[in-house]
C-alpha cells in the first residue's frame, strides 16, 4: 500500500469515528473539553462500542475498563487501593480525556478535578475524573441521551454535601460542632 493510500484509509476511519461519536459528543462539547477531545471520544467509542447491553451496570464497565477505585482494608483501615489492569487502551483514552477535561473552563469535571486534587494527588484524581467520564458515557449510550454538563458549582448546590465536608474539616481541627438552623 502506498503512502497516499494509507493516509486516505486512516482519514476515512477518522471520519467514520467522528460520525459515530457525533450524536454523543457534539462539536461544542468536544471543543470545550468537557468530556475530553474528539480523538479521545473516538478511541473510547472504538474500545467500548455503542451497545451497552453487554454491561449490566455502570460499575461493570468501570471494572472492565480498570477505572474502579481500588479497595484494600486491613484491620478496619483503608491502607492502599490499586486499580485493576483492565483494558489498557481504554484506560489510556480515558486518562487522556480526563486531563483534557481537567483543563476546561467552567465545567463539572474541571471543578471535580480542582476539588479532589487537594487530597488525592494528580494521578488518583485523573483516575477519578476518568471514571466519571466513563460512567457518563455509559449512561449516554444506554439511554441515548446527550451530554449535560452539571456546571462548576454543582457540588456547592448540594447543601448537605458541603455541610458534611465543612463539619468534618472543623472536627479535624479539634472543634465540636453542632448545627442549628438560622431563624
Amino acid at each position: 500500500m502506498s503512502g497516499g493510500a494509507s493516509t486516505r484509509h486512516s482519514a476515512s476511519h477518522s471520519q467514520e469515528g467522528a460520525q459515530a461519536a457525533a450524536p454523543f459528543f457534539g462539536g461544542a462539547e468536544a471543543a470545550d473539553g468537557n468530556l475530553g477531545d474528539q480523538r479521545s471520544a473516538e478511541n473510547i467509542l472504538a474500545e467500548i462500542g455503542t451497545d451497552m447491553s453487554q454491561f449490566e451496570t455502570d460499575r461493570h464497565i468501570a471494572s472492565w475498563a480498570g477505572m474502579c477505585p481500588g479497595n484494600h482494608l486491613s484491620a478496619g483501615r483503608s491502607t492502599h487501593g490499586t486499580t485493576n489492569k483492565g483494558n489498557r487502551w481504554l484506560r489510556r483514552a480515558l486518562t487522556q480525556a480526563a486531563w483534557a477535561a481537567s483543563r476546561a473552563k467552567k465545567s463539572y469535571l474541571s471543578a471535580m478535578f480542582k476539588r479532589l486534587i487537594k487530597h488525592r494527588g494528580a494521578q488518583r484524581t485523573i483516575v477519578a475524573v476518568g471514571h466519571s467520564i466513563l460512567i457518563s458515557i455509559y449512561h449516554m449510550l444506554k439511554e441515548h441521551a446527550e451530554y449535560r454538563d452539571l456546571g462548576p458549582d454543582y457540588y456547592l448546590k448540594n447543601g448537605k454535601a458541603v455541610e458534611r465536608t465543612l463539619v468534618k474539616n472543623l472536627e479535624r481541627l479539634g472543634y465540636k460542632v453542632t448545627l442549628e438552623k438560622a431563624a
